[in-house]
């Protein structure tokens, strides 16, 4: 960058990407990307996954090393070559899986790395009154200093990194999905806290999927596409939500959600006055053969332990379910898959996949039982063929079927659940937040999975927080509040602006 232009950045923007390209073998993760972002301001960072935000924020840390092109921070270029250099400029990075220390305290964890000393000796009085100090600041002052960090809640948690981040000065701070695990009021906490870093003048970019927290937080958006930059929005004005989903995928939002009408069939599962953990009042609702059925309602409304309920994940305290031809409660989630009921949970990462094991394990890991029956256990080749088999169903993608399935994306992870009883002969599929996490690409390829289902005579359950998923893809919607089931819309009623009605408490 000449000098002239160096003079320019110096005052504003306080942050310059500058023609950044970032090559692994046979990958070009960043391909000459170049954009800008003023100090006082939250500048959105969207894209699908592999589109290059997660690399940029890497680039940004100093975990991942630049090919070639440059950073420019307040008027002075920089090539990280370690997290440690990053850190000495004021760049924090907050991201989605969080980087603390579970079994030390919020005082330590706050200060890890700065911790007040006399001789060598921490100053504990120092320590908890320094960390008092930036907990009152983030609305955190019910905290302890002295609590272990695994004992706090995922908002109370990043709210530590955030924390951390202040202590260190950070006039530059990322956020990877920071909203996609926190309950309504921790979003709600988050949310101011942005706002007032971008009142004292910080550089806040935000990583996000949700397009509502973009046009309400948001200052400026830039958008990124196969490791390039697309376009960058320097204000929100006039920029309208299907645009930015055009940029994003290259397609119109339409053809994101695809909805297709088709011939609903007979009642396949009838609930009736279900009661259980979480439920309120006794529930009853018919979910029927080539149906997209979806349970919505706010945190805490009860839908996903309804479906925990119907599954066997919890015994149900009364009531009757029918399901295909069968009466009766199932006591685990065995018998209710054995009757050909599945539920992907809404926690992949802890509940639906083996992280450590390959995405050959995880695919075959139900229906090894069948090849158990055929006198084949364990068969390994049989199962590589079944995976190669899915993949190129499923268009899962992944350099190979013994790949490690945590090194894959939250879509094609989905993917490869889906898989897994699609390989069983499931006739009811609950799928819990199915999209959370997970770009407007892979998106569309979850969907149109889940309408294939109903398109062969299967039923389909979602539970959602998203109105505008609920609302596209769903043939009916049952909405919850307070652990009851209030109304069942069908689709063409079922306007974004009813179904929040029904959600909130009256």
């Amino acid at each position: 960058m000449s000098s002239a232009s160096a003079t320019a950045v110096e005052h504003d923007p306080w942050l310059a990407v500058e023609n950044v390209t970032v090559e692994f073998p046979g990958v070009r993760a960043l391909d000459g990307v170049s954009f800008s972002a003023r100090a006082g301001e939250v500048h959105a960072l969207m894209g699908e996954n592999g589109a290059g935000k997660s690399t940029l924020l890497k680039v940004l840390s100093g975990v991942n090393r630049v090919t070639d092109g440059a950073l420019w921070i307040g008027g002075e270029r920089h090539v990280f070559a370690n997290a440690r250099e990053a850190l000495r400029q004021g760049i924090a990075i907050i991201y989605q899986e969080l980087t603390l220390s579970p079994n030390l305290s919020v005082a330590e964890n706050l200060l890890l790395g700065q911790l007040p000393q006399h001789y060598g000796i921490v100053n504990r009085r120092q320590l908890r009154e320094r960390a008092l100090a930036i907990l009152e600041e983030l609305g955190e002052g019910s905290v302890h200093p002295a609590t272990k960090v695994r004992d706090l809640s995922i908002g109370q948690q990043q709210m530590i990194e955030i924390g951390r981040a202040l202590l260190r000065d950070a006039r530059i701070i990322a956020f990877d999905e920071p909203t996609s695990s926190l309950s309504v009021q921790e979003t709600r906490q988050l949310k101011r806290i942005v706002k007032r870093l971008r009142d004292e003048g910080r550089v806040v970019l935000y990583v996000t999927h949700r397009m509502e927290e973009v046009f309400e937080m948001c200052d400026a958006v830039t958008v990124f596409r196969d490791g390039r930059h697309i376009c960058t929005h320097d204000t929100m004005a006039g920029l309208t939500q299907d645009q930015l989903v055009s940029e994003m995928v290259g397609r119109d939002i339409e053809d994101v959600y695809g909805y297709r009408r088709r011939d609903i069939g007979e009642v396949i599962l009838t609930v009736e006055s279900l009661e259980g953990r979480g439920l309120t009042a006794p529930v009853s609702f018919e979910v029927h053969r080539g149906e997209v059925f979806g349970l919505f309602g706010l945190v805490g409304a009860g839908r996903s332990e309804l479906m925990r309920l119907v599954c066997g994940v919890e015994a149900p305290k009364g009531g009757e379910i029918h399901f295909n031809g069968r009466t009766g409660r199932f006591n685990s989630p065995g018998q209710a898959i054995h009757a050909g009921i599945a539920m992907c949970p809404e926690d992949r990462k802890s509940q639906g996949i083996f992280p450590v094991a390959s995405v050959t394990d995880n695919l075959n890991i139900s229906c090894r039982r069948f090849f158990k029956r055929m006198g084949l256990w364990r068969h390994p080749k049989r199962e590589l063929d079944n995976t190669r088999d899915y993949i190129e169903k499923l268009s899962i993608r992944t350099p190979g079927p013994r790949t490690r399935i945590s090194t894959l994306s939250g879509g094609n992870q989905q993917k490869v659940i889906l898989a897994r009883w699609l390989s069983e002969q499931i006739e009811l599929f609950v799928m819990d937040e199915p999209t959370r996490g997970i770009d407007v690409g892979a998106r569309r390829d979850i969907y149109n999975l889940l309408y294939d289902l109903a398109d062969q005579g299967k039923a389909v359950v979602v539970i959602s927080s998203d109105l505008t998923e609920v609302s596209a893809i769903c043939d009916r919607i049952g909405v919850m509040r307070d652990g009851a089931l209030v109304d069942i819309v069908d689709r063409d009623t079922a306007t974004p602006e009813r179904l929040l009605g029904l959600a909130l408490p009256s």
